[in-house]
């Protein structure tokens, strides 16, 4: 099927919301795709796109028409001052130095980024994040920070696991969510959910899914030279 069918199927199965019935944001993945293919997906009615690296979300800023613009991958700290002020969710505020240096930036540029604090919940050496145990304690200290604010959670699934305890996973996130949520008005999202394991996420109450593949189809990769 053609980008603009995939995201019109996609569509019409999530306007039924996650398992709590709320309704549910689709953030297409973009990573190394063209801004072409990008637009395409947006005339379809993608409104929300995310990149995983700074100098793709730099070059294909201004050629990309529309959509509310993510960060979903791992930032580096010195490349922070090319987002700030230009992105719509930072979803990947892993560790507390970013943290403060997205603060610092935001201040001097007079703006409050909006972030979800990126939880390891496979307790995965490849991948960044705060362990679960420690999430409360950091969503409480990135809270506070000036320049900031906190709308949420985001975390990746571990390839490897049973639907039963890639579930429960997705339960204990939604627990810190719903925590958070109770005492908090800025708390809005759950991102969890990628090509190969969204509808599980959203049954078990991810709000915000991030696809890739499933929009564009498989990446093709340059050769190395």
């Amino acid at each position: 099927m053609s980008i603009s069918q995939n995201v019109k199927t996609l569509l019409d199965e999530l306007r039924a919301g996650n398992g709590y019935g709320e309704p549910v944001t689709l953030v297409a993945a973009t990573k190394t795709r063209t801004p072409e293919e990008i637009n395409e997906a947006i005339a379809a009615g993608i409104t929300d796109i995310g990149e995983n690296k700074v100098q793709e979300f730099r070059d294909k800023f201004d050629a990309v028409q529309g959509g509310n613009r993510h960060f979903i991958g791992h930032l580096q700290t010195n490349k922070i001052k090319y987002l700030v002020g230009r992105t719509y969710l930072i979803q990947s505020l892993d560790r507390d130095e970013l943290a403060e240096e997205l603060s610092k930036r935001c201040q001097r540029a007079n703006v409050t980024q909006d972030v979800l604090i990126e939880v390891n919940i496979g307790c995965e050496e490849s991948k960044s994040g705060y362990p679960l145990q420690e999430a409360w304690a950091a969503y409480e200290r990135i809270r506070g920070t000036q320049g900031l604010r906190v709308r949420g959670f985001m975390a990746m699934l571990p390839l490897a696991g049973g639907e039963e305890e890639l579930a429960a996973l997705v339960k204990e996130m939604r627990a810190l969510f719903e925590r958070a949520k109770a005492q908090d008005e800025n708390i809005r999202w759950l991102s969890m959910g990628m090509s190969g394991d969204w509808k599980l996420c959203l049954r078990h109450g991810a709000n915000m899914i991030r696809l890739g593949t499933a929009i564009f189809g498989e990446r093709h990769y340059a050769p190395a030279e």
